[in-house]
C-alpha cells in the first residue's frame, strides 16, 4: 500500500463542528515498549500503515481514570460519568493522518463497554478494576471479566515525579503521546474519530511493581525490558463523532471532521 509520510502537526488543529462528548482523562500512566512492525502487522487492518519512529514501532499499555463523561451539551449522568479504563494500543496512519489503533480496551462499566462497541466499533471488554493513591504513589488493578475475550489481568504500582517539558515535535515523547485521532473498523470499513485537547502535561514516573498479561492477550509477546514511562495528572478532552474514512486526500478530513457522516 502506498503511504504518505505522517503529518503530525495538522491533526492537532481543533476539528470543525461541535464535539459529541466531553471527558476528563487523568491519573494516567503511559507504559511503552518498542516492538517490531512485523509483530503488529497481523493485528492491524491492511488499510492502515504501522506508524514508526526512526523505523521502530511501539506498543502501549495505558491505565487511567475518566470522569466528567457526558454529551457535550448536557450535564453528566450519575453512575455513567466516571470509569476506570485500561487500553492496549499501537500507532498507525492512513494516507499520512496519524492516530491510535486499540488492540483492546478494558473498562469497569458494562454500559460504557456497550456504547464504545456500538457507536465507535472499539474492542471494549468489561473488567473488575480498582485504583488507589497515597501522595504521589498510585496503584491500579484490572481483571478482565468479559466471557467473549481472552483472559487478561494487570497490576501495577508507580510513583510520579517532576513536571517534564512539553513534548516537542520530532521527539519520541511527541510521537507516543500527542495523538489526536483514533481508528476503528467494522465490516471491512475503516473509521476515524477526532479528539482535541491541550498538549499532555507529562511528568516523570517510576514503576515499583508490575505484573500483566495484557499484551499476551492481545497477541503480542510480553516484553522483557523496562517500559518507557510518562504520567499525566489530568486533561480535558473533546471527542467528535465517528466518520467513515474517505478514499481520497487527508485534507477532506481536516475540513469536515465533526460535520458529517456521524454514526449513532
Amino acid at each position: 500500500m502506498t503511504s504518505r509520510p505522517p503529518d503530525r502537526l495538522s491533526i492537532r488543529r481543533r476539528p470543525a463542528g461541535l464535539p459529541l462528548m466531553r471527558q476528563w482523562w487523568g491519573k494516567l500512566l503511559f507504559m511503552h515498549w518498542p516492538v517490531a512492525p512485523s509483530a503488529l502487522r497481523p493485528l492491524v487492518p491492511p488499510q492502515l500503515s504501522i506508524d514508526t519512529y526512526e523505523g521502530q514501532a511501539w506498543v502501549g499499555v495505558v491505565p487511567f481514570k475518566m470522569w466528567g463523561v457526558r454529551p457535550y451539551f448536557t450535564p453528566p449522568v450519575p453512575g455513567l460519568n466516571s470509569f476506570l479504563e485500561l487500553n492496549v494500543r499501537t500507532y498507525v496512519h492512513h494516507r499520512g493522518v496519524p492516530g491510535v489503533w486499540f488492540l483492546s480496551l478494558d473498562i469497569d462499566n458494562p454500559v460504557a463497554k456497550w456504547g464504545g462497541r456500538q457507536f465507535y466499533y472499539l474492542p471494549y471488554h468489561t473488567a473488575e478494576m480498582s485504583f488507589g493513591q497515597e501522595g504521589r504513589g498510585v496503584s491500579f488493578h484490572s481483571q478482565r471479566t468479559s466471557p467473549d475475550a481472552p483472559a487478561a489481568a494487570f497490576d501495577a504500582r508507580w510513583t510520579f515525579g517532576e513536571q517534564l517539558p512539553e513534548a516537542e515535535p520530532d521527539t519520541l515523547e511527541f510521537f507516543l503521546t500527542e495523538r489526536y485521532c483514533l481508528y476503528s473498523a467494522a465490516r471491512e470499513q475503516l473509521y476515524r474519530c477526532r479528539v482535541f485537547h491541550e498538549p499532555w502535561p507529562l511528568r516523570a514516573a517510576e514503576v515499583s511493581a508490575y505484573d500483566s498479561t495484557m499484551l499476551a492477550a492481545a497477541g503480542l509477546a510480553e516484553p522483557a525490558g523496562a517500559p518507557l514511562l510518562h504520567y499525566a495528572e489530568e486533561l480535558k478532552v473533546d471527542i467528535w463523532p465517528l466518520l467513515r474514512v474517505e478514499r481520497d486526500t487527508r485534507e477532506h478530513m481536516f475540513e469536515t471532521a465533526g460535520a458529517s457522516e456521524s454514526l449513532g
